[in-house]
């Protein structure tokens, strides 16, 4: 394993994109049953529950065992004329086993499905955990439909597996092996018979379920793909609307969920015909088997009861076996959702905070620095986001960041809070490089409004403590104010526990943004990044919320990236980026002196007229 922060070659794809490297078309990946053994830790965390499970197996196997037994000793003694009180006395018998086989399957029902509900929810979280702890680099390769598409399908198929499939396949096995064992007991010869044409059934099993197997996962695959198709359309639904793309973009998914169709028909067919194969072949040998006891009951080698007997253990074990080829094909969809799972789990982060990570100072005093930084995006290497940046940003200093579009602006916020680490050069934040301190430690140093808000589908006053949820409501209400959202978040149906939808969809532009500055005031970090803070504001709401993020900048590290120049003339320096390069800095008065690309931009935005 290479150290944290290393970068991965060129040449060799990341732990990102293997994780969700798709299958070739056509050539489905064969699925091994090994990654249920991922499962183990899950199950083992719960070893009541887990021992209850193979307690009332073992009991109702037990039980369904002892039944030719009576049945054998009623047909040989019960019948006979000799003892017919024993009749009364064995049909007693079975309707206590009978009993005990109901209660233990209840118990075996409860606890299996327990394990399965608890244990796909222990990996639910553990896999959502995981995933919040991947770079931005896993998501820039991998679609949010089918990273979800693993968290609740295959999760579903792996509750499957961990529940009812895997009890249902030991019941039968336990089963198979009982009546295999009294079987012999019962007649060695016709024992031998059953052995001899059981590889007569369990080869082509084999071969066969291998096929169910690769096309299980296939399927998995296809569905992931619809699904992540509906994901990305469904969350940019304006935009889609907008362009009339309606009819393309359900055309697009009909191909889609077309493609899954014909895989998940064509694993139901491969999983018709395993059962198939498995019914006729078992029935063929017991058959078989019975007309060759038959021939020993007619000579008198053999009593009707023992051959009654036998014959119940074998249509048991025909029944078991039956049971695991029909149980087969659902254990090996879970081990190939199991096995994508665990290709989730391994996806390893490029950015880790470090073994032993330099302790950040306290108090944060929110001190930056840069030196020589270069920096390119995983995604397109050859093209410089930084090149050789330096500058200083000293504590309580209010500094702000222009240029064009793609100058590099917002590859130093990214780097400031270790989203990606630099291609070359060091980043500092009180005096610590960025890659030797905690993420945690590093991250909680910074208090940001993005240019995009994220808002959640939960209370206003909620989105407001967002990392932050120790809050009083007493600190949100002054938050609010702070942000100049305090009024409109009154006028809401419920105020401060009014739902927002998705992203925010209630609120207009405006509104969100002020929710989010309202946010970063709540966090109270020494250092607080905006990113086109007002971009949405009128300009009557702009006024406003710039007057509080005055208030709020006061004592505080402040660093602004700003199209629109008006909100930053006030800057104690302004850092001007062209093409990844620190092309100039100063004061606006200073910048406008100079005649060079601040006082291009300036010109264009302050004198429109001019620029025509």
């Amino acid at each position: 394993m290479k150290p944290a922060g290393t970068p991965a070659p060129s040449s060799a794809p990341t732990s990102a994109e293997a994780a969700l490297e798709p299958e070739e078309t056509g050539k489905p990946k064969r699925v091994s049953l090994r990654p249920l053994g991922q499962l183990k830790p899950y199950l083992l965390r719960h070893k009541g529950m887990l021992l209850a499970a193979l307690v009332s197996l073992v009991v109702a196997a037990g039980a369904m065992l002892a039944l030719p037994l009576a049945l054998r000793r009623m047909i040989d003694l019960g019948f006979s004329g000799i003892e017919p009180e024993l009749v009364d006395v064995y049909f007693g018998t079975l309707v206590g086993v009978g009993a005990l086989l109901a209660i233990a399957s209840a118990a075996r029902f409860y606890c299996v499905n327990w394990l399965g509900e608890r244990v796909v929810a222990d990996i639910r979280t553990d896999v959502f955990k995981h995933l919040t702890g991947l770079s931005p680099a896993f998501y820039e390769v991998s679609h949010s439909g089918e990273v979800m598409s693993r968290l609740t399908a295959d999760t579903t198929q792996v509750k499957a597996a961990a529940g009812t499939a895997v009890s249902q396949a030991m019941r039968n096995l336990l089963l198979v092996v009982g009546s295999v064992a009294m079987m012999i007991v019962t007649s060695p010869k016709l024992s031998l018979a059953v052995l001899i044409a059981i590889p007569l059934i369990v080869l082509p099993l084999v071969a066969y379920g291998r096929s169910v197997r690769a096309r299980s996962r296939y399927a998995q695959d296809t569905l992931a793909e619809a699904s992540a198709y509906a994901s990305e359309s469904l969350g940019q639904v304006k935009v889609l609307q907008a362009f009339t793309n309606e009819r393309a973009a359900t055309s697009r998914f009909r191909r889609a969920m077309d493609r899954a169709f014909e895989a998940a028909n064509d694993r139901a067919k491969a999983r018709a015909g395993l059962t198939a194969i498995a019914m006729f072949l078992v029935f063929l040998s017991v058959v078989g088997v019975l007309w060759y006891g038959a021939q020993d009951v007619l000579s008198g080698s053999m009593s009707g009861g023992t051959l009654g007997q036998f014959v119940l253990y074998a249509v048991f074990a025909a029944a078991a076996v039956g049971g695991l080829s029909d149980v087969w094909g659902e254990v090996a969809q879970a081990a190939g959702a199991a096995e994508r799972l665990g290709e989730l789990l391994e996806a390893e982060s490029e950015i880790q905070s470090p073994p032993h990570p330099t302790p950040m100072p306290e108090p944060g005093r929110g001190e930056i620095a840069f030196d020589d930084v270069s920096f390119a995006y995983p995604l397109r290497p050859d093209i410089a986001a930084l090149d050789g940046v330096s500058f200083t940003v000293r504590p309580g200093e209010r500094v702000a960041l222009v240029g064009p579009s793609g100058a590099g602006k917002t590859t130093i916020f990214a780097l400031l809070l270790r989203f990606y680490d630099p291609k070359s050069g060091t980043v500092r934040v009180d005096d610590v490089p960025v890659d030797m301190a905690d993420l945690h430690d590093l991250r909680s140093r910074f208090a940001m409004v993005p240019q995009e808000t994220a808002l959640f589908a939960d209370t206003v006053a909620a989105n407001i403590a967002y990392g932050a949820e120790t809050a009083t409501r007493a600190q949100i209400e002054a938050a609010a104010r702070a942000a100049f959202a305090h009024g409109f978040i009154a006028e809401l149906p419920e105020g401060y526990q009014t739902q927002l939808g998705e992203g925010g969809v209630t609120l207009s532009g405006g509104q969100r943004q002020r929710i989010a500055i309202a946010r970063a005031v709540l966090r109270d970090a020494p250092i607080l990044l905006l990113d086109e803070a007002t971009s949405a504001l009128d300009t009557t709401n702009e006024t406003l919320v710039q007057k509080a993020l005055d208030k709020v900048m006061d004592g505080r590290t402040t660093l602004v990236i700003a199209h629109r120049l008006s909100t930053v003339v006030n800057a104690d320096r302004i850092l001007v980026f062209d093409r990844g390069e620190l092309v100039e800095e100063g004061t606006h008065q200073q910048l406008i002196a100079k005649s060079g690309l601040y006082a291009r931009l300036a010109s264009l935005q302050f004198a429109p007229d001019a620029a025509e």
